[in-house]
């Protein structure tokens, strides 16, 4: 994978305050870290050199994790699918509701946000109605957009359940996914899903972070708000989704 996590490229031209320092292991890394920087000050999206990034990996799988292409508009995925046929593209679903707490307590966290009253139904309000945070509170109308210009065979919705629940069988299966052969990437790779596997669910760094407190009432409120959306997702996107209304009684 690329020596920075998420590019954010076709969201923000890569133009982003990373915290840490990005890894350089190679010169691999170092080609793909000078090539991003000399891309990053074009003034629009050049899907060209964006596809020379990768180069360097050659034969190898490699990809582009960035959360914020769900918010992406069709023009641009348009230009994206359009350029680069035989994309691959994951979509990891999440509740709604869990999502957007999750989301809201991460950018109190990283005080992103001025701080807030997290039992207020206002407040809460106020936050939700942002712009770029209903924009990924809805992963059935991210999966639409997408799929109106990703082929069904080269698109993929998983869920963070599953992420959750099974995180080795959820790589095993994106790996196969992607065309690649699972039982070799665990030999290859023990610490990530092997028989000898030593990383735990928990192994996100996120994972210790401590989230707002969510009172039963703003739970309650939540989901009220996402009602239509999580049976939109029941019906339409199936799995574990299926089961995301029962858990606010709908």
């Amino acid at each position: 994978m690329p020596p920075v996590k998420e590019l954010h490229y076709f969201d923000q031209l890569s133009r982003v305050q990373r915290a840490g320092h990005p890894r350089c292991k190679d010169e691999r890394d170092r080609r793909f870290l000078e090539q991003l920087k000399s891309l990053s000050t074009e003034p629009g999206i050049d899907l060209e050199n964006y596809g020379r990034l990768f180069e360097p990996k050659a034969s190898l799988f490699s990809g582009d994790i960035s959360p914020n292409y769900s918010t992406l508009s069709d023009e641009v995925i348009r230009q994206v699918a359009g350029y680069f046929p035989n994309l691959k593209v994951i979509f990891l679903a999440r509740d709604p509701v869990e999502r957007f707490w999750s989301h809201l307590s991460m950018e109190a966290h990283y005080r992103q946000i001025e701080p807030f009253d997290a039992t207020d139904i206002n407040e809460v309000n106020r936050n939700l109605s942002r712009r770029g945070m209903l924009l990924r509170s809805y992963p059935s109308a991210v999966v639409a957009r997408w799929k109106r210009y990703v082929d069904s065979e080269q698109f993929r919705v998983y869920f963070f359940d599953d992420l959750q629940n099974n995180p080795a069988e959820l790589r095993r299966s994106i790996l196969r996914f992607l065309g690649a052969d699972p039982d070799k990437f665990a030999t290859a790779n023990p610490s990530f899903g092997g028989p000898g596997s030593r990383l735990s669910a928990d192994y996100n760094r996120w994972t210790g972070m401590e989230k707002l407190p969510l009172s039963n009432k703003v739970r309650s409120h939540l989901a009220k708000f996402f009602k239509k959306e999580l049976k939109t997702c029941a019906a339409l996107l199936g799995g574990p989704a299926k089961d995301w209304p029962a858990r606010y009684g709908f």
